[in-house]
């Protein structure tokens, strides 16, 4: 932990207010993404891989330092990896806090996490050039691994600072390679030793501000660049692992076999069946097989299910008839089924009185600014069980996230810039 002092604040940042920045023009937007754009990304898919506790991850969490010392901010890691940048005292209270992440999923888009920490140096930079003088402490953050790519959990870095994650849960934490969290930690110069609930710290925040990329294409049908989320749907991931007999694909006779891809197969059926009956959404999207062999029949197919509903009785149910149906498929063929359920996360309302707040500093002369709900996780969700939180979307006119393709216009992205500054000038200076 070079250069970091044992609260994890950086050697040498003082926590009083921080100089004013030299003037800056509105193309700091697009500067800045420029320079974050190349970091992690595939040369042949085009999209990112920047998962947690690697080069590509160390790559973009020094732009964020980067972009800190820049505005001579005071720059922190906090015990848990998450990075915070103050303009103002760390240690004031009723601070006002924005941002979001830099990590991805594989191959993922530019977007998804990184609009809205590039979004919120931006801002801040929009406010000094208004001459605006916060009266609170005010902060920027990378929360850490909040895609759960590399360890299959998302939303480590939050978890674990709202105590919603245990110290003793990451630790069994693994890769795909058998790669534990705290050994990844340690290998980055963390101290794993150290993660756990970050009380103290979000005791003093008044307000997170989130501004995400829309995940989703409803900003587009009603022509807004700007939205405030609702709430977030409940979701969660289930391990499903059917076990059969290995065999010879080519000698085996079919009445012979006990193969676990044909119950995996029709349970990929019913996971669609269920969830388009239930307006719901559940999706197949990760699968491991052992031996993995073209001309062998499998022992063991380990599949991922995700799934999200508008309400947790909707989600219980659709789960409940997938499982029911893998069950009846693997008795078919004779093959053993175990399910686990790896994570969750119940609906989230965010709080009414700060979303209200948002939609009255937004409302235009056109009308009241969208309020939609979200079936997509994200660290504001997270800590609304312990700090007051709110979320912005930017238009996605494309709607495909998790992917290359995701976008946003540059002018949709300027229009959040403004917005969130409009947001945190309110919250922060007012």
């Amino acid at each position: 932990m070079s250069g970091r002092t044992p609260d994890g604040a950086t050697a040498g940042a003082e926590p009083a207010l921080a100089p004013a920045a030299p003037s800056r023009t509105p193309d700091d937007f697009d500067r800045m993404w420029d320079t974050l754009a190349p970091l992690g990304r595939d040369k042949d898919s085009g999209g990112y891989r920047r998962f947690a506790w690697t080069d590509a991850d160390r790559d973009v969490r020094d732009w964020f330092r980067g972009q800190a010392a820049d505005r001579g901010l005071a720059y922190e890691e906090d015990r848990n990896g998450n990075q915070w940048a103050w303009l103002g005292d760390p240690g004031g209270r009723d601070a006002v806090v924005t941002g979001s992440h830099l990590d991805s999923v594989p191959d993922g888009g530019a977007f998804d996490g990184p609009l809205g920490v590039v979004t919120a140096f931006a801002a801040l930079d929009a406010l000094r050039e208004r001459g605006a003088a916060p009266r609170k402490p005010l902060a920027i953050t990378n929360f850490a691994d909040e895609e759960g790519a590399r360890f299959g959990l998302a939303c480590v870095g939050s978890r674990l600072s709202a105590g919603a994650l245990t110290k003793e849960a990451a630790f069994a934490l693994r890769d795909a390679d058998g790669v534990s969290l705290p050994r990844a930690m340690e290998r980055a110069g963390f101290d794993p030793d150290a993660i756990g609930a970050d009380h103290a710290r979000l005791d003093r925040v008044s307000a997170y501000v989130e501004l995400h990329v829309e995940q989703g294409r409803a900003l587009d049908l009603t022509g807004d660049p700007v939205g405030i989320a609702s709430a977030i749907w409940p979701h969660g991931r289930w391990r499903f692992d059917w076990r059969g007999e290995a065999n010879h694909a080519g000698t085996t006779r079919l009445a012979d076999r006990r193969d676990p891809m044909l119950p995996y197969a029709e349970t990929v059926l019913a996971a669609r069946r269920e969830a388009a009956l239930a307006r719901a959404v559940a999706t197949f999207g990760k699968l491991h097989v052992v031996p993995g062999g073209v001309n062998a029949i499998p022992s063991l197919v380990r599949g991922w299910l995700d799934s999200r509903a508008a309400d947790q009785e909707t989600l219980d149910t659709v789960v409940t008839a997938i499982e029911e149906a893998a069950r009846d498929a693997a008795a078919r063929e004779g093959v053993d089924l175990s399910v686990v359920r790896e994570s969750f996360t119940p609906v989230v309302e965010f709080g009414h009185a700060l979303r209200e707040e948002l939609g009255r500093v937004l409302r235009t002369g056109k009308g009241e600014v969208p309020v939609l709900p979200t079936g997509a996780g994200h660290d504001a969700g997270i800590l609304s069980a312990v700090v007051p939180t709110a979320m912005l979307f930017v238009r996605n006119p494309t709607g495909v996230s998790h992917a290359p393709a995701e976008h946003a216009e540059r002018a949709d992205c300027h229009a959040g810039v403004t917005a969130l500054a409009d947001v945190l000038e309110e919250l922060a200076c007012r």
